[in-house]
């Protein structure tokens, strides 16, 4: 086994991509309005995705105030729709904002208020290439059974926060949150339409792809 990554690695890892000065704005005002975004190497490996993807359709769950909505965009197609779920319509002002500062067109961000619980059920099944879920930890598993519906074959779903604080690998940690994203964790890797991997980039991802079958079809 390898020697753990230290942390000046770490930090050269997070950093390996660089933000600009659209993104630094957009994590200004997540610290204003007490929003933790996802880390700028989560970020980049969110574009990553988006573009082996070349994803047209996306679901965010969790906007903030779009940072991880910006790294989305970045790597989805030029036509790409990005559908993005909170329950803050205040923070989808703030979103927007970094948005327009990004040059990104109006009509391929479509925010909608709400609880993602609410939301979700009344998007188009199998219609979307990547769903990306960093809302309320606890409904986590709920996040995942839509999510299978709302996926394409072939399709990403990309869960944050999936290492919890380093939380999730202490058994001792028994909390509600921590509890039920160690238990997700155990559901993806044993899933057998799903083909996962856990990446320890900022606080951890967690992606899964929905592995094609003739009943997908």
């Amino acid at each position: 086994m390898t020697t753990p990554i230290n942390a000046t690695s770490w930090t050269y890892s997070e950093e390996f991509v660089a933000e600009d000065d659209v993104l630094a704005a957009a994590r200004a005002r997540a610290e204003e309005v007490g929003v933790v975004p996802i880390s700028p190497g989560g970020g980049a490996a969110l574009r990553f995705l988006a573009s082996v993807l070349d994803a047209r359709a996306v679901v965010e769950i969790g906007t903030g105030t779009g940072v991880s909505g910006l790294w989305l965009l970045r790597g989805m197609r030029a036509d790409g729709v990005l559908t993005t779920v909170d329950i803050e319509a205040e923070h989808q002002r703030l979103a927007r904002e970094g948005y327009a500062e990004a040059g990104i067109a109006t009509q391929r961000a479509r925010t909608i208020a709400g609880a993602a619980l609410d939301v979700l059920p009344r998007l188009t099944d199998g219609h979307y290439d990547l769903v990306f879920c960093d809302g309320d930890k606890r409904e986590y598993a709920a996040y995942l059974a839509e999510a299978w519906r709302l996926l394409r074959p072939g399709g990403v779903v990309v869960f944050d926060n999936a290492l919890w604080h380093d939380r999730v690998a202490d058994p001792s940690q028994r909390d509600e949150e921590t509890v039920a994203i160690r238990e997700l964790g155990r559901t993806v890797a044993e899933h057998d339409g799903l083909l996962s991997v856990l990446l320890p980039v900022g606080d951890g991802l967690l992606a899964a792809k929905k592995v094609w079958t003739p009943e997908s079809d």
